[in-house]
């Protein structure tokens, strides 16, 4: 275990009087894609947003390149941040509508101290697949497709290990669901990094991860590997 990317202990997530994560435990190797499954509700998306510290567990240890993020204020874990980031379902959503797109790219360079130049952005634009061209474009004027490769382009700004991947494609039209994905799977082969991978699909689950955490109400049910017979289409 003292190889994990991210190791997660008895997780507790409470919404309420409703215990949303109840004892969630695994753990990510680098260059690993591990997926949470599960119908609606079941504790999948709440577990991601402990993983990210966007919404603080009830109890349980979150370890991530073997730092305890639980016990860190706000300020200590800034710095983290970058090396952990989010890609989530809805990709018009997690862009502001009124930024041109390379303006979008550049904020989480930004953020980070640095000075995006134009030739750094091109070319996070062109490793997600997108002509720079479209970096003076707005998100109303890219398709869903589009817009959640910028999204992967922003989280690919901060030099992540981790991407938390939130339901990334199930917005997505069948064809272009597709490409993203690939898109995907060329970056973790191509950078070593970790996905925590959260889909209802199982499909695309089978297809796409390493690893699968089965959840039901909160709890892990089952834990199993997919059996590629072939490699999904590209």
């Amino acid at each position: 275990m003292s190889e994990a990317l991210l190791e997660v202990r008895d997780l507790v997530v409470r919404h309420g009087a409703t215990t949303a994560v109840d004892h969630v435990s695994f753990s990510l190797a680098p260059g690993e894609t591990l997926a949470l499954n599960g119908p609606s509700g079941c504790g999948k998306s709440s577990t991601a947003l402990a993983v990210l510290q966007l919404r603080r567990p009830d109890g349980g240890q979150v370890r991530f390149e073997g730092r305890e993020l639980t016990t860190l204020t706000e300020r200590e874990l800034r710095p983290l941040r970058p090396r952990l980031q989010p890609v989530f379902q809805d990709p018009y959503g997690s862009l502001s509508p009124r930024q041109r797109i390379r303006d979008a790219v550049a904020e989480p360079l930004r953020l980070r101290g640095r000075r995006p130049t134009p030739g750094q952005v091109a070319a996070l634009l062109e490793r997600v697949g997108l002509d720079p061209s479209y970096g003076d474009r707005r998100p109303r004027e890219l398709s869903g497709g589009q817009c959640q490769r910028v999204g992967i382009a922003r989280a690919l700004a901060g030099e992540p290990r981790l991407l938390v991947l939130d339901e990334p494609v199930s917005a997505l039209d069948p064809s272009v669901r597709a490409g993203v994905l690939n898109l995907l799977a060329d970056l973790r082969d191509e950078r070593g990094l970790g996905y925590l991978f959260i889909c209802h699909d199982r499909d695309v689950v089978r297809h796409f991860a390493d690893r699968v955490v089965e959840l039901r109400e909160g709890r892990v049910t089952s834990e199993w590997r997919p059996r590629r017979s072939a490699a999904a289409p590209r």
